[in-house]
């Protein structure tokens, strides 16, 4: 008998589970189609930087991490966001993760217990296991096909009082609405007092326009209740460092810090010196204008294969996903088996279904699927095209 409590792995691992139980081999491997995984193409873009490569470590680099994150790569990140968006920060207000998922569990963790959290009810898949083990007091927000999957700001601010947290993916990740301009600026600058905001923007480049930071908008990060959650995962195609980081006031990251020394014991030394190299200005300068291009292209070829394949687009203008709508009333489950056979697959809209869980519940997403092109081999088109086809018809 086991001595731990039941659980499950989030949406996305039910999928890949189910996809090799079905076809008898893992997705990603030679010979599938991976229309369901959100990781970015990991191989040199056409015209893109090189990647560092390292191929030994040095004695002192076996030393243990800092809490807070290697102090080189704490300057690098608050640099770049200092000379991209014109943010007033330092190295004080970055605090470095394994991935941005542990700093959004981290945040989520220790927020205090009358704050209430604010979420759209169509949102990346691993927000509800978040919210859920942990418990925390949160509030719907209409995202829906009715508003375009874009709730209004109001909706997240609220007129009642008490303490709010809205947390959201921007671009967001299922659907790709991305706020910016005023619409994003009011949020960041209502951010204090009783009112934060997260911004998760791990699809801060994969845009249609130019990359949009909610930090551009932040007047003095020490006196806000902004976080801004960034990774080398996608933007830089580099899920495999696992490196993550928060962007907050110095308070935040001190607690923060705190919670490392007991609770993570730091992150991998050789990961985030890899990562420096990653986020030296002149080539992350190249990378952002090469992925942002790159992924435009994908998006927009993409967008007209699927509406010729008579799906219903709801995406908007970020992240490298289509959101879509089956036909006739299928569900984008029966829709996975079909895939199945093909060796492809991709994520049922119900695990971006923040209302989910009860036996009973009906899921409006029932018939939407999010698409991903971030791996895909634009060489093979035709074959994930022909894939989804087969599957449709």
């Amino acid at each position: 008998m086991s001595l731990l409590d039941p659980i499950r792995p989030m949406g996305i691992y039910q999928t890949l589970y189910a996809f090799q139980d079905a076809a008898g081999v893992a997705m990603g491997e030679p010979g599938t189609l991976p229309m369901s995984q959100g990781f970015p193409r990991v191989q040199q873009l056409p015209g893109g930087p090189e990647f560092p490569n390292f191929s030994g470590r040095a004695a002192e680099q076996r030393m243990y991490p800092k809490a807070w994150g290697e102090p080189g790569l704490r300057e690098a990140i608050a640099a770049y966001y200092a000379e991209t968006y014109g943010a007033k920060l330092t190295a004080d207000n970055v605090m470095v993760f394994a991935g941005g998922r542990p700093g959004l569990f981290a945040l989520l963790m220790f927020l205090g217990r009358d704050v209430k959290i604010r979420i759209a009810s169509t949102e990346y898949t691993p927000y509800w296991d978040m919210l859920r083990l942990l418990n925390r007091s949160h509030e719907l927000v209409e995202s829906s096909e009715a508003n375009g999957f874009m709730p209004s700001n109001e909706k997240f601010i609220g007129s009642d009082s008490g303490k709010i947290l809205a947390l959201m993916s921007n671009p967001c990740n299922p659907t790709g609405q991305t706020r910016r301009g005023a619409a994003l600026e009011e949020l960041v600058k209502r951010a204090n007092g009783d009112f934060g905001l997260l911004s998760d923007e791990a699809y801060e480049w994969f845009t249609e326009g130019e990359p949009v930071s909610a930090l551009q908008y932040v007047d003095d990060i020490n006196q806000s209740n902004l976080f801004v959650v960034g990774a080398t995962t996608k933007n830089y195609q580099d899920p495999g460092l696992r490196i993550g980081w928060i962007v907050a006031s110095e308070e935040a990251i001190d607690y923060l810090g705190a919670f490392s020394s007991f609770g993570m014991g730091g992150v991998s030394r050789p990961s985030q010196l890899e990562a420096i190299a990653l986020l030296e200005p002149r080539r992350a300068a190249h990378a952002r204008k090469t992925v942002n291009s790159f992924y435009r292209e994908q998006r927009a070829r993409w967008r007209e294969s699927l509406a010729e394949l008579g799906l219903e687009l709801f995406t908007g203008e970020g992240g490298f996903y289509h959101w879509c709508k089956l036909p006739g009333g299928l569900s984008a489950e029966e829709f996975n088996t079909r895939l199945f056979q093909d060796k492809a697959a991709i994520l049922p809209g119900v695990l971006c279904d923040m209302a989910r869980g009860a036996d009973d519940y009906v899921s409006p997403l029932d018939s939407f699927f999010r698409l991903s092109f971030g791996p895909l081999d634009p060489e093979q088109h035709e074959t994930y095209v022909a894939a989804l086809r087969r599957a449709l018809h």
